[in-house]
């Protein structure tokens, strides 16, 4: 009998024994998803508080940009990198980071009274789910409010038909979020505007100067963005941008 057999004879053992071996020693685990009866109705309560997480956390990213600062934060810096013409640069990856971080530092007051006046009472068994519900809704829609104008509000609670209540915290969510949305992307644009026109006068003054220099072939954007940046570092640009947009939301 050659090597070749003997090493082959030997793995074809293996192969017998081993599985064997391995199932006599220990059994492996086993993994299943399906739906049981219960007699407590605690089990069924969980099982639905667990769904209900779930899908809280499916509609975080909405949550996220709807119902808070980073929808202004975001539009600002995407007018700011046009404004500069840097194309890509900063990458996206970049901008959305810092407007979440810059988002999370002026939301931070939000998360702290909802976690102090709804979670940690809700996770003691102080209070109830509903109740916890609804406090954590009031600084929500209190920021919302802060940052809404009064037009925008009244177009959507004309738009549902309803009367105006007396008092604005009363209005629901459904009312309360586009007309929040609506507003930022306004006040956003209105930033973006302020950007745009000083960069604006530096690409008319350098297409200006070449057309008058006989310099036609010469793209006036190449002139331009270097002294669009070292304008924008020379005034600290970053520095002034972050502190007026989260001053706008003190």
């Amino acid at each position: 009998m050659t090597r070749k057999h003997k090493i082959l004879i030997l793995f074809l053992i293996l192969l017998v024994v081993v599985p064997n071996f391995i199932e006599a020693q220990q059994s492996v685990p086993k993994v299943t998803l399906g739906v049981q009866g219960s007699e407590d109705p605690k089990d069924f309560v969980l099982s639905m508080k667990i769904v209900a997480l779930l899908t809280i956390l499916g509609l975080a990213p909405s949550i996220l940009i709807m119902m808070t600062s980073f929808t202004r934060i975001i539009v600002v810096f995407h007018f700011l990198r046009t404004a500069l013409a840097t194309r890509s640069t900063p990458p996206n990856q970049i901008l959305i980071g810092l407007a979440l971080f810059i988002t999370f530092f002026v939301m931070k007051p939000v998360f702290s009274e909802i976690n102090s006046e709804a979670i940690q009472p809700y996770i003691n068994d102080n209070i109830e789910q509903k109740t916890a519900l609804n406090r954590a809704k009031k600084p929500v829609k209190k920021f919302m409010l802060d940052q809404t104008r009064q037009k925008d509000l009244q177009l959507f609670v004309n738009l549902r038909g309803e009367g105006a209540p007396a008092n604005p915290s009363e209005l629901t969510l459904s009312t309360i979020i586009p007309s929040f949305v609506i507003s930022e992307l306004k006040t956003a644009f209105q930033i973006g505007f302020l950007l745009y026109m000083p960069m604006l006068m530096i690409d008319l003054i350098i297409a200006s100067i070449l057309l008058s220099m006989g310099m036609m072939m010469l793209p006036p954007m190449m002139i331009s963005m270097p002294l669009k940046l070292l304008l924008f570092v020379l005034v600290d640009g970053w520095n002034l941008l972050v502190e007026s947009l989260v001053q706008g939301f003190i």
